[in-house]
């Protein structure tokens, strides 16, 4: 989109548009106290570009708190506070005001931030920038009237924004492409709009991750290439020794941060692997024994060293993972390979190896954001050790010849917790990055799971899943809508990790069980068919729902038609018990 003008966007977001427009509408409400209309075309046709059919609508100018109370119907709230225009003409008079007039100004736009937060309290997200002197500072003079004023609302920002908020710092964009280029006088002076072109589009890259995560397409899993990737030379040719990662060295500190960075995200839960055309036995001896390799084993969650077609191996990846294709982000420095996997699998996300190999870890850490995950759970710390305890589970199936044999041999255990808001973070994480076993691919935020917990109107399930492997961790969800005469199945998802067991069918005994303990007579469940949740068309027919409008995709089930799944060889235990 950066080489792109805005008449340019604004032709091709309007083709986006048209070609999503059978898809969902994800609806951002935008309120500022300045004109930031021009953010319209290149946040939608941005994110358009990722499937998500978004939309923009805009407050009255300068009217946060009253708008904040009117955008109930909205996926998410972006607020532009622009410290400038405060009250009317502030940069004309702020650094004239005495002290007590600066302080009234404080606690008055103090009052205004806490009665918006309050409005947008059921809000799922809510963008809110940190406030920023930079543009109207005196550059010369310190603690300045501006700076005090940021600093003193900064602070009670972030001590008492509510958890649906997130708070941007965009003074980043003004780091990245510089001041002068972020801001345009003209037209502030003429018109209020303060911000260029070129701005927007900086910034649509940098909230961008936050709606990618809430529609479910965070990536999940970095895929390295090892020789010029993750260390300076060809391990074949240049040997052990002669391969560069120290921190003490040049070029050798460039791919130490490489690594450094790929530790840390695997500490917020994405999934590491290699897939490079090696000998095994050389990587292995590597990733062991170099003392200057940071990505050890423990951290590595798949590997495929050999001399297959790379994009051959990152397709067996994700299948291995069990993960969408478009979950992936592949590193490599070779052109060849990385346009052999443009080409043949696009739904990858690949970055090349800058040739100005200085250049490479800021590249990389522009990119963190297609991993934003606002909420790192248990699980997600554990996630590398999960997806190894998977792979023993399928290597201990190859020696069973039924199913059930081997499913039994796995001594299943679920864990049923009901309204449990300790589990609330998790949940939430569920609903936004599960896609496959998601009979109705809903995506919820903490605000809005602990909403339906702390209600007597919806009863939430969720679920974990332990066998003699090891602990899957929480990895189901179901939320029922008790709202209506005819009760509902809200949502109905599992994680991929632990499909094929039939887990899905001796939890609903339970969940049918409870409605019938609390004498309901029925329940309807509905199913939305997306591109990645085919295998579950069935689901509800399976658990002796009828199908009572084909085109909708509504279920309805009489609970004494209730046919259980007599499955013996899964435990259920209640998770609410100490």
């Amino acid at each position: 989109m950066e080489n792109l003008t805005y008449s340019e966007i604004l032709q091709q977001n309007a083709a986006l548009r048209k070609n999503l427009e059978p898809n969902p509408v994800y609806k951002i409400s935008v309120l500022s106290n300045i004109i930031v209309h021009q953010l319209k075309e290149i946040m939608e046709y941005d994110l358009r570009l990722e499937k998500i059919n978004a939309t923009l609508e805009f407050g009255d100018f300068d009217n946060i708190v009253q708008d904040s109370a009117k955008v109930e119907d909205s996926n998410a709230v972006v607020i532009f506070w622009e410290l400038c225009n405060l009250v009317e003409g502030l940069y004309l008079k702020i650094e004239q005001l005495p002290e007590e007039r600066l302080e009234e100004l404080v606690q008055k736009t103090c009052l205004e931030i806490d009665l918006t937060f309050r409005n947008l309290k059921s809000s799922s997200l809510v963008i809110f920038h940190k406030f920023t002197p930079s543009v109207f500072s005196f550059q010369a003079v310190p603690n300045s009237n501006l700076e005090v004023l940021a600093d003193r609302l900064n602070s009670f920002v972030v001590e008492n924004k509510p958890d649906n908020v997130i708070l941007v710092n965009i003074e980043k964009v003004f780091n990245k492409i510089g001041l002068n280029r972020s801001v345009n006088f003209r037209h502030f002076y003429s018109s209020q709009a303060l911000y260029s072109i070129d701005f927007f589009k900086n910034y649509a890259q940098l909230i961008k991750p936050f709606f990618s995560a809430a529609n479910g397409k965070a990536k999940k899993a970095l895929i390295f290439d090892c020789d010029n990737t993750l260390w300076k030379g060809i391990l074949g040719e240049d040997g052990f020794d002669k391969i560069q990662m120290s921190a003490y060295s040049s070029p050798g500190v460039i791919f130490h941060e490489i690594q450094s960075l790929a530790v840390a995200l695997s500490r917020k839960g994405v999934l590491i692997g290699l897939c490079s055309k090696n000998n095994p036995g050389d990587v292995d001896q590597v990733v062991k024994e170099h003392p200057d390799m940071l990505i050890r084993e423990e951290i590595i969650t798949i590997k495929k060293v050999n001399w297959t077609d790379k994009a051959m191996n990152l397709r067996q990846i994700a299948s291995d993972l069990n993960i969408g294709l478009d979950s992936i982000v592949f590193v490599d420095d070779s052109s060849f390979e990385t346009n052999l996997i443009k080409e043949q699998i696009p739904e990858i996300t690949v970055l090349q190896v800058p040739q100005k190999i200085y250049e490479y870890p800021d590249m990389l850490r522009s990119n963190l954001g297609l991993f934003f995950n606002n909420n790192v759970t248990q699980e997600d710390l554990l996630k590398a050790k999960i997806y190894k305890e998977q792979s023993e589970r399928e290597d201990s199936k190859k020696s069973f010849s039924k199913i059930e044999d081997y499913l039994t041999s796995l001594n299943l255990s679920v864990k049923i917790f009901k309204d449990n808001s300790e589990l609330i973070p998790r949940m939430s994480q569920l609903t936004q990055k599960t896609n496959q076993f998601n009979l109705t691919t809903k995506r919820y935020t903490d605000t809005d799971i602990q909403g339906f917990v702390s209600s007597s109107d919806y009863a939430v399930y969720a679920w974990s899943v332990s066998d003699k492997f090891g602990d899957n961790g929480l990895t189901g969800l179901c939320i029922l809508d008790l709202t209506r005469e005819q009760k509902y199945i809200d949502t109905f998802l599992m994680s991929c990790r632990i499909i094929g067991r039939n887990i899905e069918y001796k939890v609903m005994d339970h969940i049918i069980s409870d409605l019938r303990n609390a004498n309901y007579g029925s329940i309807s469940a509905t199913y939305i068919a997306t591109p990645k949740n085919m295998q579950v068309a069935e689901f509800y027919e399976n658990c002796s729902f009828h199908k009572e409008n084909v085109t909708d995709g509504v279920f309805k089930l009489t609970l004494d038609n209730y046919r259980e799944s007599n499955i013996n060889y899964i435990k259920i235990e209640n998770g609410n018990k100490n």
